[in-house]
């Protein structure tokens, strides 16, 4: 895949939509072929991949701790979830409302168990179980790869759809956040497995273009 065709399929995707009164995300659609998810469980795919350009969208991150990292997760914004706060979400439609909220997840290890009894039922189907950190961690670097990351999903079809940035993102930018994508699938699933036979790029709102 080369880049240049990412960036002309980029520019027509962002001529061809229509203004909005909001920001609208750029998405990448790649179709693999060689692989049957329904059949093989091993040909699925739930990865949080960093990607090299962040997109100029917020990214929501609620982190499950106590004590030192749940402090500095305050201090820095973001939504925390402690122990005592956990035995709440046995009221499954809170516990979808925070599922629904919320883009990724992160937990200090030791809560894990207690994460996964209350909170495994909605996460896990949505694919969006917490990655877990121990207590002493420090939680800058990690929310920071957070907020620039996207997940990468193969369920049931040999499809995999993701956000890439935002339209008012340079193309080369998105191109290059693009091309991160399908190296970690080329990479996932190797060379004689399953390949990449179409891939499509659209804004929320706009058609599909083909890059490839």
């Amino acid at each position: 895949m080369r880049k240049e065709d990412l960036v002309r399929a980029i520019e027509e995707a962002k001529k061809k939509s229509k203004k909005r009164n909001f920001l609208q995300s750029v998405e990448l659609i790649a179709v693999l072929s060689g692989i049957d998810p329904k059949k093989h469980p091993e040909h699925r795919m739930n990865e949080v991949l960093a990607l090299p350009h962040k997109p100029n969208k917020p990214v929501k991150i609620c982190v499950f701790a106590s004590g030192e990292l749940a402090r500095k997760a305050k201090e820095m914004g973001v939504e925390v979830v402690t122990r005592e706060d956990l035995p709440k979400y046995a009221d499954k439609r809170r516990a979808k409302k925070l599922a629904k909220n919320y883009d990724f997840f992160v937990a200090e290890t030791p809560m894990m168990p207690l994460v996964a009894r209350y909170m495994g039922p909605v996460l896990g189907p949505r694919g969006k179980m917490p990655t877990p950190v121990p207590p002493t961690a420090d939680p800058m670097p990690i929310l920071e790869r957070l907020s620039r990351s996207v997940r990468l999903r193969i369920k049931d079809q040999p499809v995999v759809q993701c956000l890439i940035g935002t339209e008012d993102m340079p193309s080369d930018q998105l191109a290059e956040n693009a091309m991160t994508v399908l190296s970690r699938l080329e990479e996932k699933f190797g060379e004689g497995l399953a390949r990449i036979v179409r891939v499509y790029v659209k804004t929320t709102m706009g058609p599909t273009v083909r890059a490839a």
